[in-house]
């Protein structure tokens, strides 16, 4: 009796006798781009999006955001996948929904600003594979960096959405420079370059829920463009400010399927149905509807990347982001290079040295790229700064801050910090104060003949344009010129369950060790981490048993998944013969004996080499860039003396206090 008596109730309540509202939040799901990245890294693939697209198509959703932001960068290097050939997909798929991604302003999917020539091709191929609504913004808030693309969003014909970052000094809204007036001020310079609408982009869950009625309802007063909130659950406000944010009349809003909801990701989307039924501002959206897509969600996908998720927290909000103000991706950062430097312990003081190093940089908003070039210094200053010797290794996004390459900061950058950093930099020691793509020399002819004997096309030298080391190399595997490793290869379902019956067995301490086969042609290979101690499992492709044994490295990393069967054939390279790609070396040359040893400080990959071997270098000379946590460093000579026995090539990773080369 009472189970029917339920049953009817739902029925009745949620599907029959819903009246429909005048005036209904639009909703914008951000499961199949924010979502993943936020909560696994952004290792979703294409081939797990596909089965739920249709089903999101029919939801109702004012957008859905699948494209952009870390996508273009994890895809191609990490997941062996086309980003262009996504984006062609999700259009297919989505047919009644329009599609929208995240774009960086002049520093489009990268990290820093790309010239004029190569923006305009970005925008102009993106648009032309299908998208939809081009959200917007900068990470300075320096509109100057929209000028560019947002003449090709609209000579396209799409949507431009205009963001603006929000970003806090004080606990609350307020003080001298993040005030109501500040955010009044960047929504009216949105309005005049003829944003279609508004975009608060709180990206580390800030807003509290009286401040965004206060904003909300001042901008509904000052600005035509219909406004769009966007706020990440890290802090645990995010529902409470979408709801204060509605009662002021918000027009869109931002939210996930609950599976790939909350934590730093953004708040569910069905709470806030229920809540708003049966009011003014309802969604209209089907409930049975959204959960048949989650149950698809939670038995089908999310297995696949539960390797992923961090659940060594029981909290699923950090209030600690309230005092730090670091948003969820760029903490993982951090832990990630601390944990790789065997320094994890020194997480508390990069907290506490954050917040200063933002103050040097201008109080910059901490959002990508901004959000990584502030916590990888920080990182870099607590582990190599001495007491009366600071910023001894900034990167070069941060001396490209210091000169203005990025734009103009919210506050002046500490005038010392900005003469040290900006010693010897190329472009020069005065800082600029044009739009920063003003002075960068055209790329795109240069990176066409670069990569001519591997591009089929436009969007493949956009690849490389954005990512040169990396995106040359996926362009090979992708053309079948050399082999991608096999942890870039997809996870099956069963391969998943299979790592979880592992974890489940280690942990009740019923895993033996096994002799590995003498044979391990055939063999897929993974990395488990069971209560942070590694463990490899190598499955055969066909009956799969499973071999366990201690991995040999701690730090080792979990795999990727491979590209899905893309549904339609992706044009080859021009009909060349190809060498064969010179193979590395499994182990790099060993090191000359004497002289004086130039070591990795931290792991990352090689960029380029400033210095050749048998160069005469002094002392503090730039001879590598290496780029760690997506910044580049520059490592410089300790000594004096003739560059000898370079053991690594540009491209090849390297990790910590190994020898890339001797002074001699």
């Amino acid at each position: 009796m009472t189970d029917h008596f339920q049953v009817k109730m739902t029925e009745m309540n949620y599907e029959k006798d819903r009246p429909k509202a005048n005036n209904p939040v639009k909703v914008q799901d951000l499961t199949l781009r924010d979502g993943h990245q936020s909560l696994f890294a952004t290792r979703g693939r294409t081939e797990d999006m596909i089965p739920v697209a249709e089903m999101m198509d029919n939801i109702g959703f004012w957008a859905v955001e699948v494209w952009g932001g870390a996508t273009f960068d994890t895809m191609h290097r990490f997941l062996n996948e086309d980003p262009w050939e996504r984006l062609r997909t999700m259009k297919r798929y989505f047919k009644k929904t329009p599609v929208s991604m995240l774009l960086r302003a002049q520093n489009l999917v990268g990290y820093r600003n790309y010239p004029d020539d190569v923006a305009k091709a970005f925008v102009q191929r993106t648009a032309e594979n299908g998208m939809d609504i081009f959200r917007t913004f900068d990470a300075l808030n320096d509109y100057r960096n929209f000028e560019t693309v947002v003449k090709e969003i609209k000579a396209a014909g799409k949507h431009f959405q205009g963001c603006v970052c929000y970003t806090l000094t004080e606990p609350r809204m307020g003080g001298e420079i993040y005030n109501l007036e500040f955010y009044l001020n960047k929504a009216k310079e949105l309005e005049e370059m003829g944003a279609d609408s508004i975009c608060i982009k709180d990206m580390a869950g800030l807003m509290s829920p009286y401040d965004a009625f206060e904003l909300v309802k001042a901008l509904k007063e000052s600005v035509r463009p219909p406004i769009h909130l966007h706020c990440h659950f890290t802090s645990g406000m995010s529902p409470m400010t979408h709801l204060k944010a509605i009662e002021a009349g918000v027009d869109i809003i931002d939210t996930c399927m609950s599976p790939y909801a909350y934590r730093t990701s953004h708040a569910a989307i069905e709470p806030l149905v229920v809540t708003l039924y049966g009011t003014d501002r309802d969604t209209g959206f089907s409930l049975k509807a959204m959960d048949e897509i989650n149950q698809k969600l939670e038995k089908d996908i999310l297995p696949k990347y539960k390797h992923l998720l961090d659940d060594s927290k029981v909290s699923i909000i950090d209030t600690n982001v309230l005092l730090h103000q670091t948003p969820g991706g760029m903490l993982s950062n951090l832990v990630n290079q601390l944990r790789e430097m065997d320094a994890l312990d020194r997480i508390g003081e990069v907290y506490d040295l954050l917040p200063k190093v933002r103050k040097d940089l201008g109080q910059v908003p901490l959002v990508t790229p901004t959000s990584q070039i502030v916590g990888i210094q920080t990182v870099n200053n607590v582990l190599f700064d001495e007491p009366n010797d600071t910023y001894k290794m900034p990167t070069q996004q941060v001396k490209d801050i210091c000169y203005g390459l990025y734009g103009k900061t919210p506050a002046p950058i500490n005038p010392e910090v900005q003469k040290k950093v900006l010693k010897g930099y190329p472009r020069g020691e005065e800082p600029i104060t044009c739009r920063p793509a003003e002075i960068l020399e055209s790329e795109l002819e240069k990176a066409r003949e670069d990569v001519n004997d591997v591009a089929a096309d436009l969007d493949d030298v956009l690849i490389y344009a954005l990512y040169p080391t990396t995106g040359k190399k996926f362009l090979r595997y992708k053309y079948g010129l050399e082999d991608p490793p096999a942890a870039m290869k997809p996870k099956t379902l069963e391969e998943a369950v299979k790592e979880e019956q592992l974890v489940r067995k280690a942990r009740a301490g019923e895993v033996v060790a096994k002799k590995k086969p003498e044979d391990e042609e055939g063999l897929r290979k993974f990395t488990v981490m069971v209560d942070d101690e590694p463990f490899e499992v190598a499955v055969e492709d066909k009956n799969p048993p499973v071999v366990v044994q201690h991995a040999p490295q701690a730090a080792a990393a979990a795999p990727q998944p491979q590209a899905p069967p893309q549904p339609a054939a992706a044009p080859g390279p021009p009909p060349k013969e190809e060498p064969a790609a010179a193979a590395g070396p499994a182990k790099p040359a060993p090191a000359p004996s004497g002289g004086t040893p130039m070591k990795a400080p931290m792991p990352g990959t090689i960029i380029r080499f400033e210095k050749k071997e048998g160069d005469s270098v002094n002392e503090g000379d730039t001879v590598v860039i290496l780029e760690a946590m997506k910044m580049e460093n520059s490592l410089t000579a300790p000594a004096s003396g003739t560059l000898q026995g370079l053991r690594y090539r540009e491209g090849d990773s390297v990790a910590k206090n190994d020898v890339i080369c001797v002074i001699g």
